[in-house]
């Protein structure tokens, strides 16, 4: 039986963190064999862009951004997401495409059709099963960075930055929301995760 893609999506100190490891767990005590793995990143070139990206104070055309974030990602589904996914594993990765959609165009401008047509071109017939969007309002997402680590590049973006992230990622789950399951990421983590247990038992059935 094929395995399962989840995605995990979020602005930066929405909880995504928090909650993968627990949600692989959870998986786990269920008999079910788990990839985790993350954009960019996941390969040896995924990591190299993922270090070039985040680096602080570098600055790239967004456009080139993009490109990159999908070279990366066509590389992670051949070596890494697909064979899982063939092989019955289940597949958790810390963001997707949708990232591309809220970063690259909600946040830096690109077109919304420019980032349709790198998805369609890199993965036309392939769509997580479920994506968590764990929603925050940015001023609370800031407070939980900044009393927990030094801010990458993404993280140190104004706060309108983050405020059109956010509305991007709204608008895609909007657009599909039978996929893109909205998560009140601003709630005590344990009601989060009663919620998320009841969304991913379903998955398996």
């Amino acid at each position: 039986m094929r395995g399962k893609l989840i995605t995990l999506e979020g602005i930066d100190g929405a909880g995504k963190s928090t909650h993968l490891p627990w949600i692989a767990a959870l998986l786990e005590s269920r008999g079910i064999a788990v990839r985790v793995t993350r954009e960019p990143g996941g390969t040896p070139l995924g990591e190299a862009l993922r270090g070039l990206l985040l680096e602080t104070g570098q600055r790239l055309h967004a456009e080139t951004e993009a490109l990159l974030m999908f070279a990366a990602r066509r590389e992670h589904l051949d070596k890494v997401i697909l064979d899982a996914l063939d092989g019955g594993t289940w597949v958790l990765c810390d963001r997707f495409t949708d990232a591309s959609y809220a970063y690259q165009a909600g946040g830096s401008g690109v077109e919304w059709q420019k980032i349709e047509a790198l998805e369609s071109w890199v993965h036309p017939a392939l769509q997580p099963d479920v994506t968590f969007y764990f929603d925050v309002n940015p001023e609370l997402a800031r407070a939980r960075l900044d009393a927990s680590r030094a801010p990458d590049r993404f993280e140190q973006e104004r706060e309108a930055f983050h405020a059109r992230v956010r509305a991007a990622y709204l608008r895609r789950a909007n657009e599909d929301p039978e996929r893109v399951r909205v998560i009140d990421a601003s709630r005590p983590i344990d009601a989060i995760q009663t919620e998320l247990h009841t969304i991913v038992a379903g998955l398996g059935k």
